[in-house]
């Protein structure tokens, strides 16, 4: 790797803070700093949406699985466009039912401000340690590229440049500042993974294409297996996926913030619906950069090629593969994704530290002004917290995508299931709630870290974690519901301030 790479790098880091900044325009207020003003267009926030959700990840993690095996993952794409057809039918609307800043809210509203704060803390716990994961997923190439340089740094000094030029954009330009870098940031990775297809096709004469038919690795659709415990069969996949989907989009504030934004319901639910399937292509461009690669590689395995980590296996295509200046935009490509993730997370975190949290312990409502500075000393306290995470997982072996959403699906399915929870079910109080919560938290956890670190076996797909917690929530939840008898007064009361109109 070349100077001009490196070049190309900072020229990187140093556009993306500027055209955040530039973008973002003044902050009056918290509806400003973390709604972008309600209006910005559906399409941006789609994008938005796909970046969010797509971090270094993708970039690294999904190329490994077609390159070690085929693209099944493919499956899940489909039951994520379902999910999200359901969210923006089902969920969304309450969301827009009046002037919510967070997910939240919802509860707050349905079952008092005890159950949005318990959800809002958890939310700020699994988004720090899921994105922790997404943190180092960006500092593994960028480390061993900086290595091939010759440049020998550690993970804290990546992690750290990387969230200092993070922190700067969205402490200043908030959510509206997120939405337009993410907009070009994701085109910028897409972009890189087409480009690699091209120098592999150009370099093999596109030989890979047929390689990797002959042998099989074009399998979309695996019908065998167990449904619960493997997570590449079909069933595990569609199914597992869409609630997978419906937790991750209708009750996790990275991205129900990003769909709050928009001019409309309406927008919002084309902005999600559409993100379902640009998600759908985007996993497809990445499975084919694993195939062009194992063709490229002779199919040999990472480890025969010297590699510590499957998920090195793009960043070394990046080093030895890429003319000069192109090694430099791909690696901009990962910045990018992780970037983008990085600052979403930011402002989600500070939106629901700010009011989930901070609005709920105060005896008089935050002024605008109060709640704007709050938010952005949230968003630098945040930014630093990320380091914690990325340190401790950086001697995790697996998959490094399945770990990140292993560990989201520990809380995905509580959330979902009080949400749903307080929709269904009327006789419910806040006590009810916020005890199924727990527990449903506390058994997904359990066989996270029995699977992960005790036993070593796959008991429960990652797919199911949201389901098995709605499950719980909905036993729990119910069966302490029947201590009291359903109440008409509450439940008109309920329903009413849920249709009150919007102002």
């Amino acid at each position: 790797m070349q100077i001009i790479d490196l070049v190309v790098i900072v020229a990187y880091l140093a556009a993306t803070a500027w055209l955040g900044l530039k973008l973002s325009g003044r902050q009056s207020g918290l509806k400003d700093y973390f709604l972008g003003g309600r209006d910005l267009p559906w399409w941006a926030v789609c994008l938005s949406v796909v970046a969010t959700e797509t971090s270094a990840l993708t970039v690294i993690g999904i190329p490994v699985m077609s390159y070690l095996g085929d693209i099944n993952y493919l499956q899940l794409g489909l039951g994520y466009i379902i999910g999200r057809i359901v969210v923006a039918f089902f969920m969304l609307p309450r969301y827009y039912d009046g002037e919510m800043v967070t997910a939240y809210a919802y509860l707050g509203k349905r079952f008092g401000g005890s159950t949005q704060t318990t959800a809002g803390v958890t939310f700020l716990f699994t988004r720090l340690m899921a994105d922790g994961i997404r943190v180092l997923a960006a500092a593994i190439p960028l480390k061993t590229i900086l290595d091939g340089m010759g440049v020998h740094t550690n993970y804290f000094t990546i992690i750290v440049v990387l969230a200092v030029v993070t922190i700067l954009y969205t402490f200043i330009g908030g959510i509206k500042a997120v939405v337009w870098v993410d907009v070009a940031q994701m085109g910028l990775y897409v972009a890189g993974g087409i480009l690699s297809i091209i120098v592999v096709s150009a370099a093999t004469g596109g030989g890979w294409f047929t390689e990797a038919a002959d042998a099989g690795k074009f399998t979309m659709f695996i019908f065998d297996g167990n449904p619960v415990s493997a997570d590449s069969s079909f069933v595990t996949s569609l199914l597992g996926g869409a609630i997978f989907a419906m937790a991750s989009h209708g009750s996790d504030q990275l991205v129900v913030q990003r769909l709050l934004t928009c001019r409309s319901k309406r927008e919002a639910q084309k902005a999600l619906i559409a993100s379902g399937v640009v998600v759908f292509v985007q996993f497809a461009i990445f499975l084919v950069v694993g195939l062009a690669l194992w063709g490229y590689y002779d199919h040999q395995s990472p480890s025969s090629m010297g590699l510590t980590r499957d998920d090195e296996i793009f960043p070394h295509f990046i080093i030895e593969g890429l003319p000069q200046g192109i090694s430099g935009l791909l690696l901009a490509g990962i910045l990018a994704a992780a970037m983008s993730t990085l600052s979403s997370s930011l402002s989600a975190l500070s939106s629901s530290t700010v009011t989930d949290v901070i609005g709920k312990f105060r005896s008089t409502p935050l002024t605008d002004r109060q709640g704007l500075r709050a938010g952005r000393w949230a968003t630098i306290g945040w930014g630093l917290a990320f380091i914690a995470p990325a340190t401790i997982f950086q001697s995790d072996e697996g998959n490094i995508v399945i770990l990140a959403l292993g560990v989201a699906g520990i809380t995905y399915g509580g959330l979902l299931g009080a949400f749903a929870f307080g929709i269904l079910n009327r006789r419910a109080t806040a006590a009810d709630a916020n005890i199924a919560f727990v527990v449903a938290v506390a058994v997904n956890a359990y066989f996270f870290v029995m699977e992960k670190y005790v036993t070593g076996e796959v008991w429960v797909a990652w797919q199911w974690y949201p389901l098995l917690g709605v499950i719980v929530t909905f036993a729990v939840g119910g069966l302490l519901s029947l201590r009291h008898p359903a109440s008409p007064r509450t439940a008109v009361t309920a329903e009413t301030r849920e249709d009150a109109p919007r102002r």
